[in-house]
């Protein structure tokens, strides 16, 4: 095992920067996921590190070992690093038994015959393929095959596992299986991994830290619990799971407390470390879980402030309700385990856990 160094990478593509001065540390043994919508640069940088892709600048090492360094020159052709890769496509030979599909590389390389049957034993069992050493390709499914193409992966070896959106290609229950799985294998390797995917839940069940992109550029990097608790802009609050956005003006700044003022008139009480000062835009950001519906005759207290909305849509999700709501032309939503009968609903927000964006400017779209 190795670790990795990303260092002031940068890939363009004509006019367009599609990795822009990115730098990633990975440590030995560590699960780091590139998370972002499509074109944000985070196949790109995968790419670069496998050696797919020749980036314009930047460096990129492995436990010491030089990639690429576009200062001096130096590019390691991709069948010198040692690396790793899995695509979204699976790629298997369609010809070929799972077992020959995984002995192929080490045939590549020349292994002896004794050694290729044990690694080959070794890892179906790893990926708990044994019993389908002899079937085809066609003849499994396609969690199977993703296994196989993992399998195929790690038989020789690699310094660093790369994962390009390899449960993409599944369907929802069975991508769900192959999930906790994956998160069952990485814990028994421990090897160093890049994970790259546009999915969310994969990045926050598997993953030691997660990287957002937003084109081109590193948007925030910290672990699962940072991204989510503490996101450092509204597109990363917006990106990673349900966030409320509601704008509103400063109304009065005390003791590491703001009082807002809503679009509506309406007034919550949030703690800020850093309070902008009065008469600021901001844009108050919040889960939909951090809300409920106020009880009857339940009004503001030290730790909450109760707001009225107005409800526009009630959708039942399986075991709970998704409730979309106005609020003075913010919309928002709910998530409850039983739906409102009114036209309109008293909320509780809490005074701690949300988040102040300065600026009303920089609403997630």
């Amino acid at each position: 095992m190795a670790d990795l160094k990303i260092e002031g990478l940068v890939k363009r593509f004509g006019e367009v920067r599609a990795v822009d001065d990115v730098s990633i540390h990975v440590a030995d043994g560590e699960f780091v996921t590139l998370l972002g919508p499509s074109g944000c640069g985070k196949s790109t940088t995968l790419a670069a590190v496998a050696g797919l892709d020749r980036p314009d600048a930047g460096r990129i090492t492995v436990g010491g070992k030089v990639y690429f360094d576009g200062s001096r020159g130096t590019y390691l052709p991709p069948e010198a690093r040692g690396c790793g890769l899995v695509f979204q496509s699976y790629a298997l030979w369609p010809h070929m038994t799972v077992a020959d599909n995984v002995a192929f590389p080490l045939t590549l390389r020349k292994v002896k015959a004794a050694e290729r049957k044990r690694r080959i034993a070794e890892v179906l069992a790893l990926v708990e393929m044994e019993p389908y050493a002899d079937r085809y390709p066609h003849m499994l499914s396609g969690g199977q095959q993703q296994r196989v193409a993992l399998a195929r992966t790690l038989v020789y070896q690699p310094s660093i596992l790369l994962l390009d959106e390899p449960l993409s290609n599944l369907d929802a229950k069975l991508r769900d299986r192959a999930r906790t799985w994956l998160a069952e294998l990485r814990t028994r390797l421990g090897l160093t991994t890049i994970y790259v995917t546009h999915d969310q839940i994969e990045a926050l069940s598997l993953s030691d830290r997660i990287v957002v992109m937003n084109g081109g550029r590193i948007a925030q990097l910290g672990t699962p619990q940072d991204i989510y608790e503490r996101p450092a802009d509204p597109f990363v609050a917006d990106f990673i799971g349900t966030t409320n956005f509601l704008p509103a003006r400063v109304a009065a700044v005390a003791g590491g407390a703001a009082t807002l003022e809503l679009a509506d008139g309406q007034r919550v009480d949030i703690a800020a470390e850093r309070p902008p000062e009065s008469g600021a835009q901001v844009m108050l950001a919040f889960r939909p879980e951090q809300m409920r519906v106020a009880a009857s005759g339940e009004g503001a207290t030290p730790d909450g402030s109760v707001i009225t909305a107005r409800v526009l849509s009630r959708s039942y999700v399986g075991g709970r309700w998704q409730v979309g709501l106005d609020l003075g032309g913010g919309p928002l939503r709910l998530e409850i385990e039983t739906p409102p009968h009114a036209d309109a609903v008293r909320l509780w927000l809490p005074r701690s856990g949300c988040i102040l964006f300065r600026g009303a400017a920089n609403a997630a779209a």
